[in-house]
């Protein structure tokens, strides 16, 4: 199932989990009459053909005849999602796992895929997913060239190839994430002792005076906001990415504690967050079920 240039019309997609990726990538495309997803929840499947895609009886009625499918479930259901629906697929459908798993998580999957007559794809999406189409795409695996010529016919604009090797896109983002995520949690840690203790304004003054890029009271705020939003499944990303760092024989002492801290904060469900970070600090502190320290 090659990609040729007779191919420049949108392939047929399977969509595998319609959560806020999902939606957000069908809303920003022209996939009317290409796109049949599935969700085990029937509120998502209801959403579907508001953003042009048509829902399937079950995994097997959509993934029937698709070209490819997008796997877009959450990062604790990606490997079972690929072994569970790998017997549906046909001789040569592409499975684009764009789950951010650790990279063993991904390659067990391959082993799934691939031992059902599939192509296996490891994609990592390397921004928020409210980009759309011109979110950034790694792509690696032995169909990684084929791969990326489908999801530029899907309508995505920021494609690269990274490798042959199923687990490489995968390692990027999480190394990456290991950093991003990291510091979101150790602001929350600052800026939440430093408002106990009386003297957030002096800190955060003291790390502007230290560095420029950006005003630490933005970047705070900013932090705070995507826990508050998508802190539960940031943490479940960085159980992956302590699951790649131990694979590689490193204890992943401030990472596991990233896992605690964004889950904390995601669990308070403080969404839409409030505006400010003064008001974000107030919002968590009287949380009546806090989670975030007691």
């Amino acid at each position: 199932m090659a990609v040729t240039e007779s191919q420049s019309s949108c392939p047929k997609l399977a969509l595998i989990g319609f959560g806020e990726a999902g939606e957000t990538f069908a809303r920003a495309a022209s996939w009317n009459g290409h796109a049949r997803g599935w969700d085990l929840l029937p509120a998502r499947r209801e959403l579907m053909a508001a953003c042009g895609v048509s829902a399937g009886t079950d995994a097997a009625d959509v993934l029937a005849g698709a070209q490819c499918a997008l796997s877009l479930v959450t990062a604790d259901a990606a490997l079972d999602a690929a072994r569970d629906y790998a017997p549906l697929l046909e001789a040569g459908q592409f499975w684009l796992d764009m789950n951010s798993v650790a990279p063993q998580t991904k390659r067990a999957a391959a082993e799934a895929i691939t031992a059902a007559g599939g192509h296996y794809v490891d994609v990592a999406v390397m921004a928020p997913v409210d980009k759309g189409l011109t979110v950034p795409l790694l792509v690696a695996g032995p169909e990684a060239d084929e791969a990326a010529a489908l999801l530029a016919a899907m309508g995505f604009t920021n494609v690269r190839v990274v490798g042959e090797e199923v687990g490489r896109a995968s390692a990027i983002k999480l190394c990456r994430s290991v950093m991003v995520k990291g510091l979101e949690a150790l602001t929350a840690e600052m800026v939440l002792a430093a408002s106990q203790a009386g003297v957030l304004d002096e800190v955060l003054a003291s790390l502007d005076a230290s560095e420029k890029q950006q005003s630490w009271f933005d970047r705070a705020d900013y932090n705070l906001d995507r826990m508050m939003i998508h802190g539960q499944r940031r943490s479940a990303e960085m159980a992956e990415a302590c699951a790649m760092l131990e694979g590689l024989g490193i204890a992943p002492l401030m990472s596991g504690q990233t896992v605690q801290r964004q889950l904390r904060l995601g669990e308070l469900e403080l969404t839409p967050p409030p505006d400010t970070l003064s008001a974000k600090l107030d919002a968590i502190w009287t949380t009546p079920d806090h989670k975030g320290e007691k």
